[in-house]
């Protein structure tokens, strides 16, 4: 069946969850144009959706493309946020649009919208249970709930995945994680998912229905920790709140991963990992003589929220096992960069002077740690702090004149002139074959495609290769931890969507005749 803009836009009443649009009453026009000349408006009132083949009303929001870009846009080929960056599509109000989207389906172009749904007999579907190898590792045993979406989370709940936890991604089926949709996509699946999500099950629920609510909540009898990374207050009016779960399951872990915290002055605040560095004060002290550099890493979803929520796993699982009792914690991304200004921060409370990002001796402004280019245009950094590895450096360089004027502050800018122009004379390569046997701290500044030839990565097998039917082999950046007597032996790719709905539910009791129901009524997603 051909794909035009009219008749995704004509499905959009077949398409629309009216869970989903609790006290939202909105017009909407959309002008399509181009190979296909269309006017329509979207109605949403009380939980009731309408569709008219003119500009009805005042539109809280006016949507204008051509027809060509908005099929890319519904079937998945166009990125919405550069689209929008672009001005390959107009919209008026950009916060509308957003709740706007989240009341609809996603358009699949092999069905056949109409008034009467699609349904399965219970019978006849196959229910498919996909199987996973026994999970090994230090938290072998440990069921997680994951609710969360894009970097933080994923990543904590993938490393805890690889340690033998048994992780339940959670989506709803229309609505999954939008790091799916993120380029790059390799034959439409986005290597952002698969980097983020190693070593988990689907389950693909719609948690806003009743019925998906009630699997959530059978699903919390038995699991002892849930992550999730909503706004404050987002869970709980979905039922799923820590008030809500607890009293279904006392022994609970439930963390929550926010930006600002459960309860502060921004608790309810947009914000992205820029802002809660320049909050945390870590962007402050990073930059040069223009001002703060952006560093090229997300620091505190990485720092702040992965590698915290990990930590606040499983120090709660270390807890329950005293007393016996789950426990919440609240964890802001935000508190967890702080501490990255601890030695700026001492040095403040000692001389009241605040210091210029590059006037911290550790910033740049010591010429013995320093990052320098070389002759192909590659970097080295040096650091060489201790005088035992800078004077072997200047030995070595045939400048021992450099070790002593290091000692006079006011030669330091003009040693490390010397040193920049040093290092400009040969390339990256010959530099480190130069100092291959001496040990001073010099390093390669290794680029991303340099990562995976990198000896020491390979001898610590930081790299894992995985296997996806869309993309092939690839490999995904590993746990860093080693333990010397247990074994790390998981190892699967990320899942596709509601790859594990049917297991997890048979888990739970549910039978075949009512898993096959629940996937007519558009409750759960199986595995395809």
């Amino acid at each position: 069946m051909k794909v035009t803009a009219q008749r995704i836009i004509e499905s959009i009443p077949f398409r629309f969850r009216p869970e989903k649009a609790k006290a939202l009453n909105t017009v909407f026009h959309f002008d399509i144009s181009g190979e296909e000349n269309l006017q329509y408006t979207v109605t949403i009132q009380k939980e009731q959706c309408t569709l008219q083949s003119s500009f009805m009303g005042n539109p809280d929001c006016l949507l204008k493309t051509t027809a060509a870009m908005y099929i890319d846009l519904e079937t998945g080929k166009a990125n919405p946020q550069m689209a929008v960056m672009t001005g390959k599509i107009k919209i008026s109000n950009i916060a509308a649009m957003m709740q706007f989207a989240k009341c609809f389906r996603k358009f699949v172009a092999e069905e056949n919208y109409s008034s009467t749904p699609t349904t399965i007999s219970a019978n006849t579907a196959a229910i498919k249970s996909l199987p996973r190898p026994a999970k090994q590792g230090p938290l072998a045993g440990v069921k997680i709930i994951d609710f969360t979406r894009l970097l933080p989370g994923p990543l904590a709940t993938m490393f805890l995945a690889d340690m033998g936890a048994d992780v339940i991604k959670v989506e709803d089926p229309d609505n999954p994680d939008y790091v799916r949709d993120f380029e790059p996509r390799v034959n439409g699946m986005s290597m952002f998912y698969l980097s983020l999500n190693r070593n988990k099950r689907s389950l693909a629920v719609n948690y806003l229905s009743a019925e998906g609510k009630q699997i959530i909540y059978d699903l919390v009898k038995t699991a002892d920790v849930l992550v999730e990374q909503y706004r404050p207050g987002i869970m709980k009016e979905m039922g799923l709140g820590y008030e809500q779960l607890s009293p279904i399951n006392p022994r609970l872990i439930y963390v929550s991963v926010t930006g600002y915290g459960q309860q502060s002055s921004k608790a309810k605040a947009a914000g992205h990992d820029l802002n809660y560095i320049a909050v945390g004060g870590a962007l402050g002290i990073t930059g040069n003589e223009q001002g703060p550099v952006i560093p090229g890493f997300q620091l505190a979803d990485i720092a702040g929220g992965a590698y915290m929520a990990m930590n606040a796993v499983t120090a709660a699982l270390y807890q329950r096992e005293k007393s016996g009792m789950g426990e919440w914690v609240d964890l802001s991304m935000t508190d967890a960069v702080l501490p990255f200004s601890v030695l700026q921060f001492a040095a403040y409370q000692g001389t009241k002077q605040v210091l210029n990002p590059p006037d911290f001796e550790l910033s740049g402004k010591l010429p013995n740690y320093n990052v320098y280019a070389c002759a192909d245009g590659k970097h080295i950094a040096l650091g060489s702090l201790e005088p035992k590895f800078w004077n072997l450096f200047c030995a070595k360089a045939g400048r021992q004149d450099w070790s002593e004027r290091f000692l006079s502050p006011s030669e330091r800018l003009a040693v490390k002139e010397e040193v920049k122009a040093f290092f400009k004379t040969k390339t990256r390569e010959e530099w480190t074959a130069f100092f291959k046997e001496d040990d001073i701290c010099l390093t390669a500044v290794n680029r991303l495609d340099e990562l995976e030839r990198d000896t020491y990565f390979l001898e610590r097998k930081m790299l894992i290769e995985n296997e996806h039917s869309a993309v092939g082999k690839y490999l995904t950046i590993n746990q860093p931890l080693k333990f010397k007597q247990t074994n790390f032996g998981n190892n699967w790719s990320a899942p596709d969507l509601g790859d594990d709905s049917a297991t997890i539910l048979k888990e739970l009791n549910y039978s075949d005749e009512t898993i096959g129901s629940l996937q007519n009524k558009g409750v759960v997603k199986l595995k395809a």
